[in-house]
């Protein structure tokens, strides 16, 4: 069974810095890819970052210079490291493993973290 936990989400100052992280189980980040999405009450949730199997990344225009996504084979881990932030990057924060195994694109799947909600204001 495919289980995603998140953390690192929190309230933090515009300009601050926040790391999340989603630890999977019963899936390999390595295999399938991984990635980021995000979502503020009323909108539709938007994709902020992706990483595929062979490590090819894609970022949201948005936070492209701003945001790290990485991932950790060891600990079956992937990370979101998220600096200068803005308010407009308040959202809850969700991990996603990837649909298909390999490939050198993402495509989400229908496995999500709970969320994890950050804040991002003075």
């Amino acid at each position: 069974q495919v289980q995603l936990v998140e953390s690192g989400g929190g309230l933090v100052q515009p300009g601050g810095s926040l790391r999340l992280s989603c630890t999977a189980s019963g899936t390999r980040f390595n295999m399938y890819g991984g990635a980021w999405y995000r979502q503020v009450p009323g909108k539709q949730r938007e994709l902020v970052a992706s990483i595929t199997s062979d490590g090819s990344i894609n970022y949201k225009d948005s936070v492209e210079g701003r945001f790290t996504i990485s991932r950790d084979n060891t600990k079956n881990t992937v990370y979101l490291q998220m600096n200068n932030l803005k308010p407009e990057d308040t959202a809850v924060y969700y991990c996603n493993k990837g649909q298909y195994l390999g490939g050198g694109s993402y495509y989400a799947s229908d496995y999500w973290g709970q969320g994890t909600q950050v804040t991002v204001s003075s």
